[in-house]
């Protein structure tokens, strides 16, 4: 029923791993973990597997247990048959090793940028134009720090924007463990892979550093929030690569597009697609915004950095949907597969039995 999902994320995985290692051979560097914190690959792709299954496992049976020792076998064993079924650890498994070798190729790859693309060929001063033009003159982050202020907005939009970096890895996990319908975890990992690889592509296509970088006396007025120690932690470990070639760090400057803007939309679209709970999809959409915000804010992207992480999350959205087996409609989304409901029913039965 999912071989098609299946088969694209493995694919994808594999055919975008082969173009980073060919470019590391080319440019001449290593390939790196730049998560290598957990230990070596072969060992953390188990760990995050497993611990993908823990926290299910143990935080639901200590609260239906009520911390009883007699009550928590019986509901570990019954949701370990009913959830955790065959389908469901094939998803979690595939997903999060596709999901991670295209991530470790994407920064990888956005670190090999600035020896294939020289410097002289960043188109930073014709997005700029771009932007004082549709803006008639005004600079988008001037109109930001006059409008918002430069005071505890600063900060607030720097943790909003911070979130981001624990947000993917979550939603991630959340809907390969949790989604009822398997293929809404599909669905979601492979729309993951699609938008990271086009982000990858599009870096190379029209390479920027941003504003922030190109442009920093616009930014000069800013307090020293966290985005901010963020960016000067970037600059400082981009020189470091270009300037030592023993260097056993990956930089991770790439303006256009923008994956901050493109992954939260894409979060939200699925919410919206694949979640009832309202107050779950106006805080997907609200979050997306505020991100939006926060990219021209602090200058890390160009209005047209923006957009076009807007387009690569609608492009991953849509075939991300369609390798994971979904219809489009005008009148919304509708699933092809119909286990979701049996296995709802199940879980449902079994939690009201167990209560």
């Amino acid at each position: 029923m999912y071989r098609r999902a299946q088969i694209f994320l493995v694919s994808s995985a594999l055919i975008f791993g082969l173009i980073a290692v060919v470019t590391a051979q080319i440019v001449d560097k290593r390939m790196l973990d730049p998560e290598g914190f957990l230990g070596p690959s072969w060992l953390r792709l188990p760990l995050l597997v497993g611990a993908a299954l823990l926290v299910d496992l143990v935080p639901r049976t200590l609260w239906l247990a009520k911390f009883k020792w007699k009550d928590m076998g019986p509901i570990f064993k019954e949701r370990v048959r009913t959830h955790w079924t065959r389908e469901r650890l094939t998803l979690v498994a595939m997903g999060i090793v596709c999901f991670y070798l295209v991530y470790v190729c994407y920064r990888n790859l956005k670190s090999f940028l600035p020896f294939v693309v020289p410097e002289t060929y960043e188109f930073d001063h014709e997005l700029h134009l771009i932007d004082k033009a549709v803006l008639f003159g005004s600079d988008p982050a001037i109109l930001l720090h006059d409008l918002l202020g430069t005071g505890w907005v600063a900060w607030f939009l720097s943790y909003i924007y911070m979130w981001f970096l624990p947000l993917v890895p979550f939603a991630v996990a959340a809907w390969l463990v949790w989604s009822r319908n398997l293929a809404y975890g599909y669905w979601f990992v492979a729309s993951q892979c699609i938008a990271w690889i086009l982000g990858t592509v599009s870096y190379y296509c029209l390479p920027t550093v941003g504003p922030g970088l190109q442009y920093p006396y616009l930014y000069a007025d800013l307090p020293d929030t966290p985005a901010s120690s963020l960016m000067e932690s970037l600059v400082f470990t981009r020189q470091h690569v270009l300037f030592d070639v023993d260097a056993n760090v990956v930089q991770s400057v790439g303006g256009f597009a923008s994956l901050h803007c493109g992954i939260t939309l894409l979060v939200a679209l699925m919410i919206h697609a694949t979640i009832e709970n309202k107050i779950a999809r106006w805080a997907g959409w609200i979050n997306f915004g505020i991100t939006v915000v926060a990219t021209v804010y602090f200058g890390w992207h160009y209005l047209a950095d923006d957009i076009a992480g807007c387009m690569i999350a609608l492009v991953a959205y849509y075939f991300g949907g369609l390798a994971a087996g979904q219809k489009f409609q005008r009148k919304g989304v509708r699933r092809l597969v119909a286990e979701s409901d049996e296995i709802a029913g199940r879980e449902a039965k079994v939690a009201h039995e167990l209560t």
